[in-house]
């Protein structure tokens, strides 16, 4: 995915990989980027991430009123303003529904992102937020624990949140995590049993090269 356009180009860009990717479904999920004055872009409700153009995105402020655009902005902006506010080096956050990740919250299996040397380096670790009705204040209940120190959240039954400081980060940490649990299954599928996370003092070493 190339990035360096308008920030609505890169957005758009970005929706147009997660519904490529199989990562969103119909209207599901949401984008946002901060831009340069501190208002936020992000995608409106009810349209479908692959035939968004960027004359459809909103521009919010901090509380999420629309200032520029038509429409309503996606129904999780909570999740997104909630980020930004605990999270000034966050510059992009991205909701999705990507399938493998939300069955391993759904089967109640945790997401070891210790298991995976690259997953670790790049993003660290990844909890898994209780269950919480989408587009309400919930949500920001349910992920306000985990938002200081984590670039990715999963929502149980609900998708995954990362973020990340441009859009480009936000939605590569992404992908990386859905290809991650493919391998992590496929394992438990090969020997019958979870991955076993690497030892401490690899960890260490991983942490001191991030």
């Amino acid at each position: 995915m190339d990035s360096g356009g308008t920030p609505g180009a890169d957005l758009i860009r970005v929706c147009r990989c997660l519904y490529a990717r199989g990562l969103v479904a119909a209207t599901d999920g949401n984008v946002s980027c901060r831009c340069e004055d501190g208002t936020l872009l992000i995608t409106p409700s009810g349209v479908a991430k692959g035939e968004l153009e960027e004359a459809d995105l909103l521009r919010v402020d901090e509380r999420g009123q629309v200032i520029a655009g038509k429409g309503k902005p996606s129904s999780e902006f909570r999740m997104h303003l909630a980020v930004y506010a605990d999270r000034p080096d966050v510059q992009a956050v991205v909701h999705a529904h990507p399938p493998l990740l939300t069955a391993f919250t759904l089967a109640g299996v945790p997401f070891v992102a210790e298991t995976l040397p690259e997953v670790w380096l790049s993003i660290g670790p990844v909890p898994t937020a209780a269950y919480a009705t989408p587009s309400t204040a919930e949500v920001v209940t349910a992920i306000a624990p985990y938002i200081p120190n984590h670039q990715a959240i999963l929502l149980e039954r609900h998708g995954s949140l990362t973020m990340g400081r441009d859009l480009k980060e936000a939605y590569l940490r992404l992908e990386k995590l859905e290809h991650a649990a493919h391998t992590l299954l496929y394992s438990q599928l090969l020997n019958g049993r979870q991955p076993a996370p690497l030892p401490p003092e690899a960890l260490v070493k991983l942490a001191a090269l991030r």
